[in-house]
């Protein structure tokens, strides 16, 4: 199954809105299916928390 088919079944599971379900895929289509935490810029870190930046 593909990630946009198992999206849209689980969305259906918990009984999620078909406007959500619209969203969430369309989020994921305008990401080009990859996670956004690989689109940062080298300098960002998704775990840097913001102590170790002082």
């Amino acid at each position: 199954m593909k990630l946009m088919e198992r999206v849209k079944a689980s969305l259906r599971v918990k009984r999620y809105s078909f406007r959500t379900e619209k969203t969430y895929c369309y989020w994921i289509r305008f990401h080009n299916l990859r996670h956004t935490a690989l689109n940062l810029p080298p300098c960002i870190s998704p775990t840097r928390s913001l102590d170790s930046a002082n």
